[in-house]
């Protein structure tokens, strides 16, 4: 999902998107939602939130950090 997007629906939850990555707005969305904060964190692509609008896109940033840290 593009930020764009992101920040529309961080906006639409009353949440000030400036300054904020991409995981950090996301896992704010998350967290006003009452979800786990878990976006990025998809280590090894293993996930138990079928349903999560952020899924895809976690599993990309996932590979992004481990890269980074490796």
């Amino acid at each position: 999902m593009q930020m764009q997007e992101i920040r529309i629906i961080a906006k639409d939850n009353g949440i000030k998107t400036s300054r904020m990555s991409k995981t950090q707005l996301v896992q704010e969305i998350q967290q006003h939602e009452g979800n786990f904060t878990c976006f990025g964190s998809a280590m090894n692509g293993e996930c138990d939130q079928m349903g999560c609008l952020w899924r895809k896109d976690c599993f990309s940033e996932a590979r992004k950090t481990a890269k980074k840290d490796s």
